[in-house]
């Protein structure tokens, strides 16, 4: 809670900002994970070619 007591993002009003923000960096991290482990399992690959 905020100085005033109201909960933090949360706008006079019933606003959804923190839940907008939160559902947008919620996507971005499902993409960002998606993308990591696809770079993960290439290196592995990699790993693999070169111990043969």
């Amino acid at each position: 809670m905020d100085i005033a007591g109201r909960s933090r993002g949360h706008a006079p009003g019933g606003g959804n900002d923190e839940l907008e923000r939160l559902q947008r960096e919620n996507a971005q991290l499902k993409r960002d994970n998606k993308e990591l482990a696809m770079e993960r399992d290439v290196l592995k690959r990699c790993m693999v070619l070169w111990v043969k």
